[in-house]
């Protein structure tokens, strides 16, 4: 009994909740860092406050993809966590505007990325349980459709709201221009009618049916897992403290050496003791007899990451990292370098704000189109070869930046950054996808979230020291440095192995 292929509309019924979703994410990338600007954050600070969200997906999914694994409900395994996120996530999206100070807008960052990531990281999981092998790379594509469209309009939202219905783009100091506010209000409602309608839509193999599926798939997921020795004691303890070691040094060396208060550089070497202990706990638990746990489980699963994921990791950190450069740092890159507007209350400032918005829009939107037609050429070559051109001329996209002085020309500038973006949405996916457990789905997809969080987190901690000791507050070199970020990456596609 193999698992049947899917007609078109089941797939975009099952990948339709990415539009709700992305409308979350594409109206964060697209004005939080206008909003913590006008309740008065400094350049430089914008950094540590966006930590949130990958700080919020390193935490949230694994432990999210362990839960779905081990679910069943009337509901279903996936779609109860879509639900129960779109709840959440459109009640912050809804608040986020009207937060009254910068740090209820950070907290409420934290809240909103969180509910997000609860629907987010079924939904990749989803393609793996519901698609046979050979349709997976359609699913992710459908996905990358629908997360281009979703991110299309949020991100043009606040221009279309000023420049088609007349509702004001500015405010007073410290106050978010209405535009911004309606335009979060309309996120909110779209996320949760579009996961909705997903969760209605679709029906789930339950258990028992994935069991039955496919003989040979079960050999070869039996294959792929690497789970009949679990990690001992000893090796948690080891791993722990040299984690721990790492931290504690690298945080004395800041503090005693260089006088540095940068809280972004901080947040690397807590997070590096943070998992120290997190092993020591696993060792514990482990010594104890007691590995059936989410921690212990999680984190032998971790260690025994298929090789093409480990693979797919380093590519994955390199062009999560340029990704994150730009949706932090566009709206000052644009403001400040192009327009040449540094007061978030000016007109100038919103104008291009505004423009920020449609620069976004075009590249999620190119990324639709070109969610299919990289479908169509990785048929024709590999999905290897499909990433590696995209991530290289995403990469010269961002460098173009720092030259382009005419906004209008951005627009290209956004085509080559739209390739990349559908690519990162689909390939990486489709690979691993075919490397996991069937049975470990979606903990391996929480996982691999890692080294997407993992890279922002870097970002995060570094980028604002970057530019405010480096490069003299210019955020536009952030840009340069995320796209040479982004052509490593499609270099280091070249050593991944598409097993499947």
């Amino acid at each position: 009994m193999s698992k049947p292929r899917l007609s078109f509309w089941q797939i975009w019924n099952m990948s339709f909740g990415f539009l709700g979703i992305q409308f979350g994410f594409a109206l964060q990338n697209a004005n939080v860092s206008r909003i913590f600007e006008t309740l008065g954050a400094s350049i430089d600070s914008i950094p540590i406050l966006w930590i949130a969200a990958p700080v919020t997906g390193l935490i949230i999914q694994p432990i999210i993809g362990h839960w779905s694994d081990k679910t069943w409900n009337k509901l279903g395994r996936r779609r109860p966590f879509f639900l129960v996120g779109a709840l959440l996530a459109s009640a912050a999206i809804i608040f986020m505007p009207n937060s009254p100070t910068l740090w209820v807008a950070a907290g409420m960052l934290w809240i909103m990325d969180a509910s997000i990531n609860i629907s987010m990281e079924p939904f990749r999981a989803f393609v793996g349980d519901m698609l046979p092998s050979e349709q997976r790379t359609v699913g992710f594509s459908m996905q990358s459709f629908f997360i281009g469209i979703g991110a299309i309009v949020a991100s043009a939202l606040p221009y279309m709201m000023t420049n088609w219905f007349g509702i004001a783009n500015t405010a007073g100091a410290g106050e978010i221009p209405d535009s911004v506010k309606y335009s979060f209000y309309i996120g909110g409602a779209v996320f949760l009618l579009a996961v909705l309608y997903t969760v209605f839509s679709t029906k789930e193999y339950s258990p028992e049916e994935l069991k039955k599926f496919s003989d040979e798939e079960k050999k070869l997921s039996q294959s792929k897992a690497s789970i009949a020795n679990l990690i001992s004691a000893s090796s948690f303890n080891k791993n722990g403290f040299i984690w721990i070691f790492v931290g504690l040094l690298g945080s004395a060396i800041l503090h005693f050496v260089l006088h540095e208060n940068d809280f972004g550089l901080y947040v690397l070497f807590v997070g590096s003791i943070i998992f120290g202990l997190l092993q020591l706990a696993a060792g514990f638990f482990t010594n104890q007899n007691k590995t059936t746990g989410g921690l212990v489980s999680i984190l032998n699963d971790l260690y025994k990451m298929p090789k093409t994921m480990k693979q797919l990791a380093v590519v994955q950190f390199f062009s999560w990292f340029a990704l994150f450069a730009m949706w932090i740092y566009t709206t000052p890159a644009v403001t400040h370098h192009i327009y040449g507007a540094t007061d978030p209350s000016s007109e100038l400032y919103n104008q291009g704000a505004d423009w920020v918005g449609v620069l976004m829009a075009v590249y999620n939107g190119f990324a639709a189109v070109m969610a299919f037609f990289i479908m169509w050429i990785a048929k024709l070559t590999n999905r290897k070869t499909v990433h590696m051109i995209s991530l290289i001329i995403g990469g010269i996209s961002f460098a173009s930046f720092y030259f382009i002085k005419d906004p209008n020309l951005l627009l290209v500038s956004e085509l080559g950054i739209g390739l990349a973006w559908a690519s990162i949405l689909a390939m990486p996916y489709a690979i691993l996808a075919g490397s996991l457990p069937a049975e470990k789905m979606g903990v391996y997809m929480g996982i691999f979230n890692f080294f997407i969080v993992i890279p922002q987190i870097t970002a995060a901690a570094i980028l604002g020291f970057f530019v405010k000791n480096i490069v003299g507050g210019e955020a536009i070199y952030a840009l340069l440095l995320g796209g040479a970020s982004m052509i490593i990456a499609g270099l280091f596609t070249l050593i991944v192995d598409d097993v499947d």
